[in-house]
């Protein structure tokens, strides 16, 4: 059995890394701000696995009172973090959805 503290959760199954997708179900929750993902190694207390992350607003950050970051893909000390399970966006998707229509048409039986 899996012991808690009352500051440490355990991290929904949901949650996955913000660069490769991997589940981050091993990990606790508050994330702490060395934690990387065990699969890539991308540090994951960084702007783009928050909640708050938006690149269609100022410093690409829906918390207005929260420090400008500049580089939203490295480890910071924001106190606002909160991660998102919808962090992981692959690279190239129209691309991706292309090749796998591309390779279901090659193999259709």
């Amino acid at each position: 059995m899996i012991k808690q503290t009352n500051t440490e959760r355990i991290m929904p199954a949901d949650l996955v890394c913000w660069k490769c997708g991997a589940s981050l179900a091993v990990l606790t929750l508050p994330l702490r701000r060395l934690d990387v993902c065990k699969a890539c190694n991308a540090e994951l207390h960084v702007c783009k696995m928050c909640v708050d992350y938006d690149t269609s607003y100022a410093k690409h950050c829906r918390e207005p009172t929260a420090e400008e970051v500049r580089r939203k893909d490295e480890a910071n000390f924001c106190d606002f973090f909160k991660p998102t399970s919808g962090a992981y966006r692959p690279a190239n998707q129209p691309e991706l959805a292309r090749s796998k229509i591309a390779l279901d048409a090659l193999f259709k039986k």
